[in-house]
C-alpha cells in the first residue's frame, strides 16, 4: 500500500480527517515523538488579529470543538476623517470589546513584516502596539506569528495568496460564505495558534 504524502495527511488533519496508522510497529524514538507533539495546539477561545491603522481584522475561534467554531469577525474599518491617534483609540476600543464580550483566553497576532515604506511601517507598528496595550492589560496571553507561518498552519503553503487563505478558512470553519480578506487572515492567525502553540 502506498503511503500518504504529508501534504495529504495535512490536508486530512486540517480537516478533522482520521490519521493514517503506520503499517509497521512504531519504534520507542517513534512513540517519544508523537507523544511530544501531541502537545502542540490549544483549547480555548482565542482572538485573532490582523493589524493594520484603517482595516484591522479581527476574529474569535472557538477551539475547544471540533470541527472548531468561528463566533464573530468584524473588520475595523477607519475612514480618512479619522486622524491617526482617532484610528488606534478605535483598534484598542474594538479589542478590548471582543475580548470582555466572548471572555478571550488568549490572542494571536501578526508579526511586524519589513515593508520599504516608512509611514506604511509606522502605521502598521501603531495598530499593533494599541491592540496589544489593550491584551497587556486586561492579562491575555498573546502570541506573534510570522505570515508564511500563517499560511503555512492553515493551507499547508507558505506562499499563499489572501484569497487562497480565505477559501481554506471558509472549508475549515464550514462557512456559508467567505469572510472579509482582513477578517479571514485574523481567522488563520487565530487558527495558527490554535494548530501549532504549545498547550
Amino acid at each position: 500500500m502506498a503511503r500518504k504524502s504529508s501534504r495529504a495527511l495535512w490536508t486530512a488533519h486540517l480537516k478533522g480527517g482520521a490519521r493514517v496508522a503506520p503499517s509497521a510497529k512504531p519504534s520507542p524514538r517513534t512513540k517519544k515523538v508523537v507523544a511530544k507533539n501531541s502537545h502542540r495546539g490549544v483549547r480555548g477561545i482565542i482572538l485573532g488579529i490582523d493589524p493594520s491603522l484603517r482595516g484591522t481584522g479581527l476574529a474569535v475561534i472557538d477551539s475547544r470543538t471540533e470541527p472548531y467554531q468561528l463566533l464573530d469577525s468584524t473588520t475595523v474599518k477607519l475612514s480618512p476623517k479619522f486622524s491617526a491617534i482617532e484610528c488606534l483609540g478605535k483598534i484598542a476600543e474594538a479589542v478590548e470589546g471582543m475580548t470582555e464580550k466572548f471572555k478571550i483566553d488568549q490572542a494571536a497576532i501578526e508579526e511586524t513584516i519589513y515593508v520599504q515604506n516608512f509611514r506604511t511601517a509606522q502605521a502598521m507598528g501603531a495598530s499593533r502596539g494599541a491592540a496589544l496595550s489593550i491584551l497587556a492589560r486586561l492579562n491575555i496571553h498573546v502570541k506573534e506569528y510570522a505570515p508564511k507561518r500563517i499560511k503555512l498552519a492553515v493551507t499547508g503553503h507558505g506562499s499563499a495568496s489572501k484569497e487562497q487563505v480565505g477559501k481554506m478558512i471558509k472549508s475549515i470553519l464550514n462557512l456559508r460564505s467567505e469572510l472579509p480578506l482582513d477578517e479571514s487572515d485574523a481567522a488563520a492567525i487565530a487558527l495558527c495558534h490554535a494548530y501549532t502553540a504549545r498547550g
